[in-house]
């Protein structure tokens, strides 16, 4: 993999089009800013106009030339993420990258409007869902790509739960529950991998992580809590630790433009800890990996959503 590989070295994307979750703000739209300025097309798939609109200006801002829309779409909502496929399918009929990478983080307990754990339910289960619900356009483009942005928390927690995803029977927290929705991320795109392997399909599925990156996803769990001890730990964590979004977004950019990329790959900054840097390959707790526990969550996410696809 080359080194210090940037934005600018994205190849021409012209006549390509991505569908970015979460292009609000931050990591989302660092990378729609960047594939616009390449040439793709971007649809801006973003909860609430109110803060989608903004971002829209700001894109043209800096690429005059972007060729950028909003479409809402609230993963935390199975009806809206219908809605949002429906949508997208009655005007499109190629989707060559689809990016996951909203999501929330560390938030007090609550639960999505179909009644999931709104940490795994919001950043696993609505992506689970809009993968599949786009899944056949997908197919129909050649060499179209799946990334789903990821996280070093997925090492923060002893493993998945599948018996008791939502915390019904046993105590809540926060930290633990945003750390198995991430592993969640990194099974769901490696179980993808191994059955878009064994149908024979030229889909990439590859997963992504920004390292530790200064964006407001940290700032919303403080807030909901009113807690201001929380929020000076996240503005002390951001000055000593953290890099720029634009640099969180450079591995997701290269998972999703590289020439070099294969399905199944991760990839993460090459700096200390994996904290910071520029992309590169990189390696996850091995569990991760296992094919049993991929296949036991394609099952519940299945069973959950409603969303089947390349099942036998």
């Amino acid at each position: 993999m080359a080194e210090r590989w940037t934005a600018a070295a994205i190849t021409p994307q012209h006549g390509k089009r991505y569908i970015v979750t979460g292009a609000n703000s931050g990591l989302g739209l660092e990378t729609t800013i960047a594939l616009a300025a390449s040439g793709a097309q971007v649809i801006m798939a973003c909860r609430t106009p109110s803060r989608a609109e903004p971002a829209l200006a700001e894109v043209r801002r800096r690429v005059p030339q972007a060729q950028v829309a909003f479409m809402p779409l609230d993963l935390a909502d199975l009806a809206s993420v219908r809605a949002f496929a429906e949508a997208y399918l009655r005007e499109h009929n190629r989707l060559d990258g689809l990016i996951n990478n909203a999501g929330v983080m560390a938030l007090p307990f609550q639960k999505t409007r179909d009644g999931f754990e709104m940490q795994i339910g919001t950043n696993h289960f609505g992506h689970f869902a809009l993968t599949g619900l786009l899944f056949e356009c997908l197919r129909a483009t050649p060499q179209s790509r799946i990334v789903t942005v990821a996280s070093l928390a997925h090492r923060w927690t002893r493993g998945l739960d599948l018996d008791d995803p939502h915390f019904t029977r046993r105590p809540y927290n926060k930290w633990d529950a945003y750390s198995k929705s991430k592993l969640a991320n990194l099974v769901f795109t490696f179980e993808l991998d191994r059955r878009l392997r064994a149908a024979g399909i030229d889909i990439v599925a590859v997963a992504a992580h920004p390292g530790y990156s200064a964006t407001n996803l940290m700032f919303v769990g403080p807030a909901q809590e009113r807690s201001a001890l929380g929020r000076l730990v996240m503005r002390i964590g951001n000055a000593l630790f953290s890099q720029s979004a634009a640099m969180g977004a450079l591995p997701i950019l290269y998972a999703a433009t590289a020439a070099d990329v294969r399905s199944g790959d991760y990839i993460g900054p090459d700096g200390w800890r994996e904290l910071r840097g520029y992309p590169r390959k990189v390696g996850c707790r091995r569990s991760a990996r296992d094919p049993k526990l991929g296949a036991r969550l394609w099952a519940l996410s299945e069973q959950a959503t409603g969303v089947r696809y390349l099942s036998a």
